[in-house]
């Protein structure tokens, strides 16, 4: 995975110091590339707010639910290590499992939970994606780019290279 990385930013660096980057004004055999910066246009979207907010409100209520769960796991044992010099052996082991069984039980539930939050990411996320992925599309077409690299991965471009606004205007506008 480093040595990727190495790989990506070297080439990167010979492409630009061989001068192989070129905006659409420039030579035909040139490589034409823009910028984007996707955490920026996912931040204006209302639809990415929203579905923001309902993880945030679910991850909440799950918070919330397991709190509720450990405070009651909490007294069941306090109430157990008070009572557990009275209890006879045997007694004293269906307590400690029962009490061990509950507390798997409730990371078994968190673990649902979790994963069901996760899918409602990927739900919520996948129309954003493709809407921005054809909003890109669309304004590198426009502009002859034949390639578009997120703006959070790379080490420095010049602004004049930058299409963020293009896209997040093409969004706005309904990808027309």
């Amino acid at each position: 995975m480093k040595k990727l990385g190495i790989f990506v930013i070297a080439l990167i660096s010979i492409l630009f110091s061989t001068k192989l980057y070129s905006q659409k004004t420039s030579q035909a055999s040139g490589l034409t590339f823009g910028v984007v910066d996707i955490n920026l246009i996912v931040e204006q979207l209302p639809e990415a707010k929203e579905a923001d907010a309902k993880l945030k409100e679910m991850q909440k209520t799950l918070q919330d639910t397991i709190l509720k769960m450990q405070d009651a796991l909490q007294k069941k044992a306090d109430t157990y290590l008070k009572q557990k010099s009275m209890m006879p052996a045997d007694q004293q082991q269906k307590q400690e499992q029962a009490l061990q069984e509950e507390q798997l039980k409730m990371q078994q539930y968190y673990n649902e939970k979790m994963n069901e939050i996760q899918n409602k990411r990927e739900e919520f996320l996948e129309p954003i994606r493709n809407k921005v992925k054809s909003a890109i599309q669309a304004v590198a077409k426009e502009e002859n780019l034949q390639v578009v690299f997120d703006k959070g991965s790379l080490l420095y471009t010049e602004d004049k290279y930058d299409i963020t606004f293009k896209v997040l205007d093409k969004i706005k506008r309904g990808n027309k």
